[in-house]
């Protein structure tokens, strides 16, 4: 804080001349970073900058994004850990929104536990177990944030968000309003909801039943041991990339169609699951961009099925019309 109390701004690099960055930088707490790569936030390690991205600490915060996206006319866009997101190569020309320490914490009461957005989906499995509830374990294996999962319905394992949630508070970027949602306004379907575009998650209310601990806590360590036999866990990925399809498995479909076997540029299709897609050194997002849409034809031309992809796309793409295998 400043001597006066005003919030100090956040660091605004060589591009304070941008009125963007400048104005959010006066008005925010957390930290405001012009161009800033986005590459580094992303679990698959590619893509170029935003024209600026603030560190969100506090509802004010998200208050002055909602309100610069408006006077300039630039979209925003909710950055998590990043785990379903691909960055055009070009950057993208908005405001990225990370949310800070500012949006963690738990709290407890019975079966009952609120916690905020940025709380890594992982880490709140873990704590659940130690509370001594059950029905949560399955969540270690998402890497994603609570806000993130509560937004995009995330699942694993046959169970999803949706099973927990109870209420979702959310700020409106619009209108700078905060609010409570229950589950049943939020149209939740399988890897959906319906929030909003301007509704940032910033924490909710999950419902659990007890359980023991230790028996929880082996769950998880199945799981963990299970995602480490199956799943690319120490390669650049973005997750599973295409959402099942009615009653089959997309990476059933993308092996059976030889899928394993696809590669462009730096991206391919990981030898351990074929719905995961990894990067190498020197990958580009255009890149994994075309991998997908290949993927996506040969599915589609050998088994009739249109691959949805779960992973979002911020930004410009040109992937190549070369639709070779």
């Amino acid at each position: 804080m400043s001597p006066t109390g005003k919030p100090t701004a956040g660091h605004v690099g060589d591009h304070a001349s941008d009125p963007l960055v400048a104005e959010l930088a006066s008005r925010c707490r957390g930290q405001v970073t012009a161009q800033a790569s986005l590459s580094g936030l992303t679990t698959l390690r590619v893509g170029g900058p935003a024209r600026v991205l603030v560190t969100a600490e506090s509802d004010d915060d998200l208050v002055a994004v909602g309100r610069a996206a408006a006077t300039h006319g630039v979209p925003h866009a909710i950055v998590g850990r990043g785990s379903n997101l691909l960055v055009s190569d070009d950057g993208w020309p908005g405001i990225a929104v990370h949310l800070g320490r500012g949006f963690r914490g738990l709290e407890i009461d019975g079966g009952r536990v609120h916690a905020g957005a940025a709380e890594p989906l992982p880490t709140l499995a873990v704590k659940v177990a130690d509370a001594g509830l059950t029905g949560f374990a399955w969540a270690c294996a998402v890497p994603g944030t609570l806000g993130g999962a509560v937004r995009m319905n995330a699942g694993a394992h046959g169970s999803e968000m949706g099973d927990h949630l109870v209420t979702v508070e959310i700020v409106r970027l619009a209108s700078g309003a905060r609010e409570t949602w229950p589950v049943e306004a939020l149209g939740l379907t399988y890897r959906h909801s319906e929030l909003p575009a301007d509704a940032v998650v910033v924490g909710a209310s999950l419902e659990f039943e007890a359980g023991d601990t230790a028996t929880v806590r082996e769950e998880i360590a199945s799981i963990r041991r299970w995602r480490r036999e199956h799943q690319p866990l120490n390669e650049p990925n973005c997750g599973s990339v295409f959402t099942n399809p009615p009653g089959d498995s997309a990476g059933r479909l993308i092996d059976t169609a030889g899928g394993k076997a696809m590669a462009v540029g730096g991206a391919k299709v990981s030898d351990r699951h074929a719905n995961f897609i990894v990067t190498r050194p020197g990958a580009t997002a255009d890149d994994v961009a075309t991998l997908i849409r290949r993927i996506q034809q040969r599915v589609a031309a050998t088994a009739g099925v249109d691959l949805v992809a779960e992973v979002v796309h911020l930004g410009r793409f040109e992937p190549s019309d070369d639709a070779s295998w």
